[in-house]
């Protein structure tokens, strides 16, 4: 049975940050919330988690993870980003976005897509999210909280916990938060393209 951590979503209580970025360092796999929903979080070092989110969603290999960082400075040490890229994501990012972007040599081999050696990163608008980051020194790795056949967006905190508590090691519990997925853009390939549209506005085409 996972642990849950009742986190106030605006003032984020440094004491719980600190006990699940423990949880996370020790390589345990979490579900935190975003602005987006909530979604599976781990350290970019724990193939263990890594390999539970793909058994429990059903993943192909490859599968483009998310990076949750907390700034573009960060966002830089991880993915290559142009001129283009940079300018795109200074002006919606915090926000519901994913960026696919070239991934840098810090980010593990198994993580990156195969073909291009790509990775997601954003800047999610959630103070917990970005607590958690900021506490944990590194991005976040993450991916959404989508499980076969069951759609979890709009559920009750209380309903999203019971469906996923054999599957997660600890639940950060921020109350409600974003209903539906962030808008996916790969930045790989100029035109830019739109792999998903989510909450994200697309504004720039």
């Amino acid at each position: 049975m996972a642990k849950r951590l009742i986190i106030h979503p605006q003032s984020p209580q440094q004491r719980l940050i600190d006990q699940a970025v423990t949880a996370l360092r020790a390589g345990d796999l979490i579900a935190y919330p975003t602005d987006s929903g909530y979604a599976f979080g781990f350290t970019l070092d724990s193939k263990t988690a890594l390999d539970r989110v793909a058994r429990v969603r059903q993943l192909k290999a490859r599968h483009n993870y998310t990076l949750a960082c907390r700034d573009l400075k960060q966002i830089g040490q991880y993915a290559r980003v142009d001129d283009a890229a940079f300018r795109l994501m200074r002006s919606h990012l915090p926000g519901p976005y994913t960026f696919i972007l070239p991934a840098s040599g810090l980010v593990p081999k198994r993580v990156a897509t195969e073909k291009r050696r790509s990775i997601g990163v954003r800047i999610p608008d959630h103070r917990i999210a970005l607590a958690l980051i900021e506490a944990l020194g590194e991005p976040l790795l993450s991916s959404s909280l989508l499980l076969p056949q069951i759609d979890l967006y709009g559920m009750e905190i209380d309903d999203i916990v019971e469906t996923i508590d054999e599957h997660v090691d600890l639940i950060v519990d921020g109350g409600p938060c974003g209903l539906a997925p962030t808008t996916v853009v790969s930045l790989l390939d100029s035109p830019f393209e739109v792999l998903r549209l989510g909450a994200g506005v697309v504004d720039w085409e």
